[in-house]
Parts: C-alpha cells; structure tokens; sequence
C-alpha cells in the first residue's frame, strides 16, 4: 500500500521523529504545528540577545537520534553539533554538602567517599544492577510496542527478577544507607515526571544510560536540534506547516483520516498524534463515538506532576556553575508527597537550575548568563490555583531563595519570563497542565499505557511521552521508532 499520505500532529521530538521516519519510508508526510515554531515543549524563547530552551535540556542516549538520520540516508552531525556536559550534574543540599554527577568511574567513585566511604561498595552492586535493568528495559523494550496483554506477560519472569514492583527510592535504598546519596541516585524520575517513591525500580537503568552514553547539549540550544530534525524531514520531501492548529478529525466511511485546519480538511490515509494524549481524543477527535471510552479511561489515570519555569537572563556572569544543578529543598519524601498528591503548592521547594551558557556560552549576550530554574508543583487537578495571581509571587520567592547560589542575582537580571501550569495547559493543551503526561508508574507501563496503535479507530497512532516508552528525549524519540515500525507493517512500508 505504498505512497500512503501520513499527518502528524505536533513538532515535539516524538513528532519530528516520527514524520522523518515516515518520510524516509516513503508515506507523503504532512507535520502540523499550532504555534509558531516548531519543538512543542521544546520551544525556543528570544529577547534582549538571549535564548531560552523551554523545556528538554538534558539530552541523553545519542544513539536513538541517530537512528533517525540514520533511516533517511544521513548523518545526525551534519545537522547539530552535541557538546559534551561534565559534571552531568551538580547536586546541592541545604547543610552545603556538594555532589558532581560524572560519568567518569573513579572521579564518581571520589564523590561518593566524600560522602560516605562505607557505601562505595553498595554503589558498585547498585550500578552492576542498572546495568541488568538497561539491557532488559531499554536496550529490548523501550521500541517495542506492548499492543497484546500477552506481549507483557512474556517479560513480567524478566520484570519480577529486576524487581520492578520497588520503586527507585526503595531500590536505591537497598544498596545504599548514605541519605544524601539515596537522592542522588534516586531522583532522576523526575526528569520523566515521576515520583521516586512510586516509579518502578525500572527507571533505575537512567543511571547506566548516562553512564553509558553521556549528557550533551546541542550547540545553539535544544532549538537547533528541532531545528536539526525540521531540516533532516524537509530534506527528505516531508511538509511542515506552522501556525497550522488541527480543529478536529474525523473518520470517513473509507476509513480516512479527515483533518481540519483554518486552512480546510484534508484527507489523510495515517494520522500519528504528538498531541496531548487527552488533547487528542477529547477535542481533536471529538466527533468520533469510539473515542469516548478512551477519554473516559484517561480521566481516570494518574498525570504527572506539573512545573512552575522562570526563564531569566543576567547582565553579569557567574563562576563555578554547572550547566545541570538540582538544588535539594529541606524535604525530599515529604515534598514529593506534596508535589504529586498535595492540594497546595508547598512553603519549601526543590529547584532544577538550568545554565547552559556554561556549555555555549553563545546562549546570552557577551557578558551574561541565560538561565532557567523550574520547581516542581502539583498538577491543575490536584490543586486548584490562581496561578495567574500566585505565579508572579511564587517567581518571586524561588528568585529570592536562588541569591544563596547566585549572588545579587535579582539586581542583575535583565529580561524574565514565567511559564505556570495554567500556561502548561493553554498553550501546550496539557490534561491538568501536567508537564510530562501519563505518570510513569508500573501500573500506566508498557501494555497498561496507552498503547502506540490505537485499537479502536484504525489508522490512528500516537507517539510521545503518554504512550511506551514514556517521555524524556530518548522515550519519545524510541515511542517513534515503536510507532513507525508498527505503521510500516500495517501499510506495507518497507525502506
């Protein structure tokens, strides 16, 4: 059935990867994006000479970008230029004990004896365990589409000896006593939107991936690595149409995909859906009955938390940074709790600092620093807030707290920018403004996650953080390889 005519909704990197793949394969590939720059998430903010990545920035698992130019005949450094990110992290506690994140063996290991000599040796076991959830979680499972209870129930043997019913916190734990270090090595959940007191112990192989593979920055920002992928579908014949919002599709009686912008309806054979999950069936396929039950299954799911982000730049520079730094509030399970079942935004907070004029210095004006800080906060249907009120005054106090780290810093700020949960859902159609969709618990994995196909309205499949593998830059990228491979053997696809 060659020569199929494909739209994809939504330029995220599930998106872009998606249509490349699609492209590459020979379906005539439409992309449409509602705003006015490609990147969904990871949008790009420009003012007074400084530019803000809006979202991902830590990018990880090289090889699955690759995979993508790779299926359309090129090369991902003929696109983008990925600058390696040492520490990968800079981890800082409120008592001023210090953790650089390496991926180097012995310099991690030094880090850890600074700490707590006594858990070298359950670090060591810890690793050799992350190594084991890797080549089972990632390396086999993360592009394989679970469309069957029974493809689930052939890895649960391969799950249950890994131990994927604990969850990080709880793994990390068994390995090692040192509570500083149980953060340290439990909080990259986070970066996917999960809680490391409920995320399956699975997660766990983020640890080994990084240390595998590095933490890298794109030269020019996140955007040039969306700006990368545009080029790569374009080069490859693929559409994009900006500024291009889907009103609604419907399903004809031959089984095609009837999209409809401001610019008309087009007829389409394969819709693949980068949108928000609830998004997509809720409003986009509004009209059709069989979507309804999926909704209803949606509202009953858990969402992940959703983030508070202040994008700012300063006119001064600032020394010892770290391009990555997770500042620790005075709490970590009683905030978590707060964050992820709280009904108030909590007094405390923990804060993710993002500097990447330490990588690119390229990034702000000669002379200056960009920024963003984000804090994680519950989701708009947990806690019901007047962020258009709060929002400013919450700025306010993370600024404020950020001058232990960065000294005068509300002084030397020159341009500022507030991004809410509310904006989470009114600009990026985000059920309950949650920042990264379906919470990543075991229960909402693999087979129980919506899946890549959709099971009921046939040609429509979905890519992105709501569907497996889960969000973060590798997840979407891999959900795309999952999507696309499924759509390649439904339609006769072949490279």
């Amino acid at each position: 059935m060659g020569n199929i005519r494909a739209a994809v909704i939504g330029s995220g990197f599930g998106g872009l990867a998606a249509a490349a793949r699609l492209q590459a394969l020979g379906a005539r590939t439409t992309l449409f994006e509602a705003r006015d720059k490609p990147g969904g998430r990871a949008y790009v903010y420009e003012d007074q000479g400084f530019t803000f990545d809006a979202g991902p920035t830590v990018i990880t698992a090289p090889e699955c970008l690759e995979e993508v130019f790779v299926a359309a005949g090129k090369r991902l450094k003929d696109y983008v230029e990925l600058l390696p990110v040492t520490p990968f992290y800079r981890l800082v506690w409120p008592d001023g004990t210090r953790f650089d994140y390496v991926g180097e063996q012995a310099a991690l290991e030094e880090q850890i004896c600074r700490i707590s000599p006594t858990d070298l040796d359950g670090y060591r076991r810890f690793h050799a365990y992350t190594k084991k959830v890797y080549a089972k979680g990632y390396s086999e499972l993360s592009a394989t589409p679970f469309l069957r209870f029974w493809d689930m129930v052939k890895v649960v043997p391969h799950l249950a000896a890994l131990r994927a019913d604990r969850s990080v916190y709880a793994t990390v734990s068994k390995f090692i006593r040192s509570e500083h270090l149980r953060q340290a090595f439990s909080f990259h959940p986070l970066l996917v939107g999960g809680n490391p007191y409920q995320t399956s112990a699975i997660y766990t192989l983020i640890h080994h991936l990084e240390r595998e593979w590095g933490v890298f920055f794109p030269k020019g920002g996140t955007g040039a690595l969306v700006r990368g992928f545009v080029k790569l579908l374009t080069d490859c014949g693929g559409d994009v149409r900006l500024n291009s919002p889907v009103r609604r599709i419907a399903v004809d009686a031959s089984g095609r995909h009837q999209v409809t912008t401001d610019a008309g309806t087009e007829a389409f054979d394969v819709v693949v859906s980068n949108a928000d999950l609830h998004h997509t069936y809720s409003n986009l396929y509004r009209d059709e009955p069989r979507a309804a039950r999926t909704v209803r299954r949606l509202e009953k799911m858990t969402w992940s938390m959703s983030l508070m982000v202040i994008y700012f730049g300063t006119k001064i520079r600032y020394p010892d940074l770290a391009h990555h730094t997770i500042l620790f509030g005075p709490r970590y399970n009683g905030l978590l709790d707060d964050i992820f079942h709280g009904g108030k935004v909590a007094d405390d907070f923990s804060l993710y600092l993002h500097a990447p004029t330490v990588t690119d210095p390229g990034m702000a004006p000669p002379g200056g620093e960009a920024f963003y800080v984000l804090s994680p906060v519950p989701h708009l249907g947990n806690a019901d807030i007047d962020w258009d009120t709060f929002g400013p005054v919450y700025a306010d106090r993370i600024l404020e707290a950020l001058e232990a780290h960065l000294p005068n810093l509300r002084a030397n700020i020159v341009t500022r920018r507030v991004f809410t949960p509310k904006q989470f859902q009114s600009e990026l159609n985000a059920h309950h403004g949650s920042a990264f969709s379906v919470a990543p618990l075991l229960t909402q994995s693999a087979y129980f996650r919506p899946h890549n196909r959709d099971g009921r309205i046939s040609g429509l499949y979905l890519v992105g953080a709501g569907t497996h593998p889960g969000a973060g830059v590798p997840g979407v990228v891999n959900s795309a390889k999952a999507t696309v491979g499924l759509i390649a053997r439904d339609f006769g696809l072949k490279s």
